[in-house]
């Protein structure tokens, strides 16, 4: 019999392809009631099968075109509103694009009459189905309807601005009316700009004026993008609504002022750090946002290469000695100690963190968070901990040698101390708490791990592609075509689930320096950085170049990032 998966069911044309075997299907079949799912839903939940090879499956027995990642770019915000989201979302359609008599739009089940009729009713014209993945569905729905959603509020807001001209003697314009009324166009404005940023996983809002323009822009994955342009007219009642909410002068127009807010929102609690400083077309502000529910990383999800991590745990679990992680400020830092706490946190020992601020909490651990302004520094925090009875100390950084000094002090009495110190790598780290005046022999006899750490962009799985990278490249990347030969380099494109990014999420790079009795020697000797880089390179430390040429060699990131991120030696 001649095979026709027109007239095929799904299953078979699944195995006939060769995308799942006849023992996976039987128990796909077995299990989808208790899933309540379709089959290619089934067999995708138990991991058998693709969207992308359902989708082609469909399409041989269907014969629907199946959209492509590019056409869900840059659609027309007014066709796609056409459809209500309510009815978008609840029957996994949207609609694309007009075309000749009708309407383009991508269903998940375009065999569906019922939506199809009632498609037609709601839009006025005749539909044209395409298969479309539930995820890229999903992800356009939200990318979509939220930017529908987002623009009809900044217009709301904007709309109903009154712009007030002020010359360089008056106060501020007043913002008492904006706090009184709760639909006032700037506190709409500013609860829009700090919401979406939760949702978008932004670490970071910027609200900096322009000539035309207050440019409103998220820091997600380590990247600044940019969300709003409202008119320039209403940027100084956004700066003093800000002020407002941080407890700030309204009046200071002149100095920087750094203040917090607290905000509970539907989704959770954030603290929000908040620094406003003048430049010449007026003042700018950054707000840092700080996740205050429970900490929720593990040190297996960081990005540790496996002798790297074995290493790691190794060293935390030792009775007393400094860890030192040091990077550059949104390194990921803070985010390595606390999931080494909590990796050996236990009933028997006493862990207690000084910090400024806590970024995260953590069960079973004392926090102080510091307040200069009442004189609870770290050195007066530290100082304290000590008659605390702790078995383990994180101090959130060593700023000075007050807290150098303490830090050392813990560990020769026999305490396991974690910190973190801004330093451009490993070897550097050592001669920074030198330079900060701390003597060389005590700076030995105390570090028992130093490691400088990155985070780099991770490819979209969604939109990864191979990738050919120019002679430049590969020079810039400190390769040789020979290496470079031998690798399947790889980029992501841009597509909706990473909103045209080519990245997804980010992951560490570690660069571990173990101080080991050659190491110290050279330490207590007064060795410089290049001495202890080229004794710890022949004890085999892996740099933070060659860490990220190895997640580069695993498709997990671009040369690109390794260009941007790392050094080479």
């Amino acid at each position: 019999m001649v095979y026709n998966p027109q007239f095929a069911r799904l299953g078979d044309i699944l195995v006939h392809e060769g995308y799942i075997t006849e023992e996976q299907l039987k128990d796909a079949l077995l299990k989808q009631g208790n899933f309540g799912l379709k089959l290619g839903e089934t067999l995708i939940k138990l991991g058998y099968l693709t969207e992308n090879e359902l989708l082609e499956a469909l399409h041989k027995q269907l014969g629907y075109d199946v959209v492509q990642d590019k056409e869900l770019m840059d659609l027309d915000i007014n066709i796609v509103s056409s459809i209500p989201e309510p009815y978008a979302k609840e029957n996994k359609v949207l609609a694309l694009r007009e075309e000749g008599d009708g309407v383009v739009v991508a269903m998940t089940d375009p065999e569906n009459l019922i939506v199809s009729d009632s498609l037609e009713k709601i839009l006025g014209k005749n539909i044209k189905p395409v298969l479309i993945g539930n995820s890229s569905l999903q992800d356009a729905i939200e990318k979509y309807y939220k930017s529908i959603r987002t623009t009809t509020e900044v217009e709301d807001a904007v709309g109903g601005f009154e712009f007030v001209a002020v010359d360089e003697d008056e106060n501020e314009i007043t913002i008492a009316a904006a706090t009184e009324d709760v639909d006032a166009p700037v506190v709409k404005m500013i609860n829009l700009i700090i919401n979406e940023a939760i949702k978008a996983g932004a670490t970071d809002i910027h609200i900096e004026p322009l000539t035309k323009i207050s440019r409103i822009r998220y820091r997600v994955d380590g990247a600044l993008r940019e969300v709003m342009t409202p008119p320039i007219g209403m940027h100084p009642s956004l700066i003093s609504l800000v002020k407002v909410m941080s407890k700030l002068n309204i009046a200071e127009r002149r100095l920087p002022q750094d203040g917090h807010i607290s905000l509970k929102t539907a989704m959770k609690s954030v603290d929000v750090r908040v620094s406003i400083t003048p430049t010449v077309l007026g003042e700018k502000v950054v707000m840092r946002l700080l996740d205050k529910g429970e900490f929720g990383f593990k040190l297996t999800t960081l990005g540790f290469e496996e002798d790297d991590m074995d290493i790691f745990k190794k060293i935390i679990r030792r009775p007393y000695g400094i860890i030192i992680v040091s990077g550059p400020t949104g390194s990921g830092k803070s985010t390595t100690l606390h999931a080494a706490l909590k990796e050996i946190e236990n009933i028997e020992s006493n862990i207690i963190t000084v910090e400024d601020p806590v970024e995260y909490r953590l069960e079973g651990v004392t926090q102080i968070e510091t307040k200069e302004q009442i004189g609870l520094t770290f050195g007066s925090a530290l100082r304290s901990v000590l008659r605390q009875d702790p078995d383990i100390v994180l101090i959130g950084e060593i700023r000075d040698e007050e807290t150098a000094d303490i830090a050392i002090k813990f560990s020769l009495t026999g305490h396991l101390v974690f910190t973190t110190l801004h330093a451009n790598d490993a070897p550097a780290t050592i001669t920074r708490m030198i330079d900060i005046g701390i003597k060389p022999y005590l700076v030995g006899s105390s570090l028992s791990l130093v490691m400088a750490q990155r985070l780099v962009r991770k490819i979209c799985k969604y939109c990864i592609k191979d990738y050919i990278p120019t002679e430049q490249e590969i020079q810039d990347a400190g390769l040789t075509p020979e290496e470079a030969s031998k690798i399947n380099f790889k980029i992501g494109t841009g597509c909706v689930h990473c909103d045209n990014t080519g990245y997804s999420g980010r992951e560490g790079i570690f660069e571990l320096l173990t101080i080991n009795p050659e190491i110290r020697r050279i330490i207590y000797e007064g060795g410089n950085q290049d001495l202890i880089r080229e004794a710890a390179l022949r004890n085999g430390m892996r740099t933070l170049h060659d860490a990220a040429i190895t997640k580069m060699k695993k498709g997990i990131t671009t040369i690109k990032e390794v260009i941007k991120m790392t050094v080479v030696e």
